[in-house]
């Protein structure tokens, strides 16, 4: 059936796109996020481990919201590790660094999401998608506070 939502179809294909690079992206840095969770060892073990915790929940909720974001504009979602691995922008870490390292990789993390967000602005000013584009603040703000609170672990 054709999807009649005042946005053209090549508008919604770019969008989609973008969106897909913003899903891997987010889930690259969800799955860091797991991975330290599980692995933190130091003197802010009990810290780290829950913030990373609460970090990577709101990933997971925020990686379904992307794809149904995705699906909404008539395309199918990324939705395997090979698609996401040629789609983000994050490093996969195979290592176990040290928690401060791991800190440090995830400021960086969120801080790609952020932009690779951020780039997608445009089109959807273009396209008067104000549905993604109210999507991509709502999670730009929250990879912003995540990466500021993540941060001032590193001060001092």
């Amino acid at each position: 059936m054709q999807i009649d939502i005042g946005i053209n179809e090549q508008n919604r294909t770019d969008i989609a796109s973008g969106l897909g690079r913003v899903l891997a992206d987010s889930y690259a840095l969800y799955l860091k996020t797991h991975n330290f969770h599980w692995n933190v060892t130091g003197p802010m073990f009990q810290t780290l481990h829950t913030m990373f915790e609460e970090q990577y929940t709101e990933l997971a909720a925020a990686v379904d919201e992307l794809a149904e974001r995705i699906r909404s504009l008539g395309a199918f979602a990324p939705g395997s590790f090979s698609a996401f691995a040629e789609l983000s922008s994050i490093a996969d870490e195979k290592g176990v660094p040290a928690a401060k390292e791991m800190i440090k990789q995830l400021v960086e993390g969120h801080e790609t999401v952020i932009k690779t967000a951020r780039a997608l602005y445009p089109l959807c000013d273009e396209a008067d998608d104000d549905a993604t584009a109210d999507l991509l603040t709502q999670r730009i703000q929250t990879h912003e506070k995540t990466a500021w609170m993540l941060r001032s672990l590193l001060e001092g």
